[in-house]
């Protein structure tokens, strides 16, 4: 190696970069941009801390990052979004060149000022009507309350979630929806040949419902509810609620509760925190 990489993947990828005749100057920014964030996640960020491997990252990680330019260093929505694209093609090269197994910005999506402000926590206490809407889609419905007890998408659309899922502290709301969810997904978990939670419709080498197929059912179900479904948000919001309702409990308490390292941990209570505010 000519130099010690700034960032993982450095010399293939900017020979990617090379080949697709970007200029030195674009190139040049896209080296900033990524040495950034991975000496953001080398420093802040106690999973990366844990191993520095570039597969583990998931889409919360790179929020981190995201949130700390909105919140520490308050870019603009052109500087947030000019960056959010040149870390989503770093990422699309590494998974698309099977050097990650998973893509970790693929739900990440440029933010307007609006969208950069806290997530609303108004919908959680509606659950009861939500989970017993007969109109929503029961996807819709899951992800919903899967959202609610801090489970992220990355974590319910992978396999295998629902053998970490614990149903027994469902309430009596949550209980009655379970059952109906059951009835819906033991056919296609028969017809699938599969126990996990999220299956296509139809038969397909791949049976499990991606995040773009889970959108397809969110979207619709937006204007039956009055707002945004994005997952991510969704996740973000029930953690913020759980702070705000319980700043009474510990470090401990509260990273059990809501599964975060205290890196995330801290992270969500000064979002809180401004959002209190």
């Amino acid at each position: 190696m000519s130099h010690a990489n700034a960032y993982p993947y450095q010399e293939v990828f900017e020979r990617y970069l090379n080949r697709q005749e970007l200029a030195e100057p674009t190139i040049t920014e896209y080296r900033s941009v990524l040495t950034d964030l991975f000496n953001f996640l080398s420093n802040f960020n106690a999973g990366y801390q844990a191993d520095h491997r570039v597969a583990t990252l998931l889409d919360r990680d790179i929020e981190q990052y995201l949130a700390m330019l909105v919140n520490q260093r308050e870019v603009t929505n052109g500087t947030y979004n000019k960056m959010l694209s040149h870390i989503n093609i770093y990422f699309k090269y590494l998974f698309t060149h099977d050097l990650i197994t998973h893509y970790p910005t693929l739900t990440l999506k440029g933010k307007s000022h609006d969208d950069l402000k806290a997530p609303t926590t108004k919908w959680l206490h509606l659950m009861p009507a939500i989970l017993a809407n007969q109109q929503l889609a029961v996807y819709t419905r899951l992800t919903l309350l899967l959202s609610s007890r801090y489970y992220t998408i990355s974590e319910f659309l992978t396999p295998g979630f629902y053998q970490q899922l614990n149903t027994a502290n469902f309430n009596t709301d949550e209980q009655v929806f379970w059952k109906e969810y059951q009835q819906f997904i033991r056919p296609l978990q028969e017809r699938q040949h599969s126990q996990d939670l999220f299956l296509k419709q139809r038969l397909a080498g791949d049976p499990h419902l991606t995040a773009a197929g889970l959108h397809k059912y969110l979207k619709p179900d937006e204007k039956l509810l009055g707002f945004a479904l994005t997952p991510t948000r969704l996740y973000q919001s029930a953690v913020l609620d759980f702070l705000l309702q319980h700043s009474n409990l510990n470090d401990q308490q509260l990273s059990k509760q809501l599964r975060l390292d205290p890196q995330s941990l801290n992270y969500y209570r000064q979002l809180a925190m401004q959002y209190r505010g």
